[in-house]
């Protein structure tokens, strides 16, 4: 049943809304919107457009905000988003949707305003957020992230460069293929085939964590499409022992059709990569992780990452540290000082293979750009910058 007694706030939200913004759903998504301590209406999103109706079952995608802060993203078209960022507004359950939603009610029409793009490639659809205009990067969201998680970096960006940040295979709302090796050389491709779609030359990469070295194999790969890598905490070929790899190299990612996410588990182990990291985007990465980890090919494909992840040779003729050596496209590597998974002290090993590589070190975990945001942007600015000097 539609909706006649919406608040005006958000009857102005809807009458924005343009589907070209946002690639929801065919059989359409519905998404909550709840006023705090007060009423709550659900909107219908397809590609024709959207819909108030009277709330029913389970949304999709919450959105939460009090009468203050509705009324003020339906008076200034940027508030959505700018809400979202300061944690006045909370987006749980499904990012791409409620997120989504927020750029296509914004009321923007000019050039390089935030999008959610599915792009057909060579290895099956990918599903990107971009903004921006100008010298393209990519972002690479790391383990069990998305797209979202470069939220903050396209708005700090976007205003001298085009960004676009994909859902790696397996991640998101990307493809999902079974018995995909999910390994470096095949994230690798499969940005390159993005890349080829959106008809990019050559770009600056940024990569956290597993995305980071993703960056780091196109660039070792395919050096004619990168000008540049950022690589935050950027994951690595283990220097220490690893007890597990004999057992490891014959358990099959596919196990992971059987099992049941353990959600408080989870919540756990995404708080603790994030210290102090008790706010919206941490609850948003929980969510987001959740929302392909219970399903059966996106759990498959996680441990099948994992996998290729732990059982990396670090030496030998193909191992990655003398491969690393052969890199030539400029590097900047940002570390965080309290980073439990990729420690800063890592820096000496590159320094190492990479002596012209530059190094900046945060006060932060193991994701620099939700943590240190300011610092981070700064010094990636600073770099993909001297690329034109």
């Amino acid at each position: 049943m539609a909706v006649t007694s919406a608040p005006p706030a958000l009857r102005a939200l809807v009458e924005r809304y343009d589907p070209g913004v946002l690639d929801a759903p065919a059989r359409g998504a519905r998404v909550r919107l709840e006023v705090s301590g007060g009423e709550a209406h659900d909107v219908v999103v397809d590609p024709r457009g959207a819909r108030l109706v009277e709330p029913d079952g389970h949304p999709q995608a919450l959105l939460s905000a009090d009468a203050a802060t509705w009324a003020a993203i339906a008076d200034d078209v940027r508030g959505g988003m700018d809400a979202f960022r300061s944690g006045r507004l909370t987006v749980r359950q499904n990012l791409h949707l409620g997120v989504g939603l927020l750029a296509a009610t914004s009321g923007m029409r000019q050039p390089g305003r935030l999008e959610f793009e599915s792009v057909p490639t060579r290895l099956g659809r990918l599903s990107t957020l971009h903004a921006g205009t100008g010298d393209p990067v990519v972002a690479l969201h790391g383990l069990g992230g998305t797209k979202i998680s470069f939220l903050p970096t396209t708005a700090a960006l976007a205003g001298r460069f085009r960004i676009v940040a994909p859902d790696l295979p397996g991640s998101g709302d990307s493809v999902k293929p079974l018995g995909a090796p999910y390994d470096a050389l095949y994230f690798a491709r499969a940005v390159i085939g993005l890349l080829d779609a959106l008809q990019l030359d050559r770009v600056h990469l940024i990569g956290n964590s597993m995305g980071g070295r993703v960056a780091l194999e196109v660039a070792l790969r395919y050096p004619e499409r990168v000008r540049r890598v950022a690589l935050l905490s950027s994951s690595l070929a283990w220097r220490r022992e690893r007890p597990w790899a004999g057992v490891l190299r014959w358990v099959r990612p596919e196990l992971g059709l059987l099992q049941v996410a353990p959600r408080g588990l989870v919540e756990r182990i995404v708080r603790g990569l994030i210290p102090g990291a008790q706010s919206g985007w941490a609850a948003a990465g929980v969510d987001e992780f959740l929302r392909a980890y219970q399903t059966p090919r996106g759990r498959a494909a996680f441990y099948a990452a994992a996998r290729s992840i732990y059982l990396e040779e670090p030496e030998g003729e193909n191992g990655f540290w003398p491969r690393l050596r052969m890199l030539e496209t400029p590097a900047l590597f940002v570390w965080g000082r309290h980073d439990r998974l990729v420690p800063a002290a890592f820096a000496r090993h590159v320094a190492e293979a990479l002596p012209n590589a530059e190094h900046v070190e945060l006060d932060c975990g193991h994701v620099p750009q939700l943590e240190r945001p300011r610092e981070t942007h700064a010094a990636i600015a600073r770099f993909f910058d001297a690329a034109n000097s």
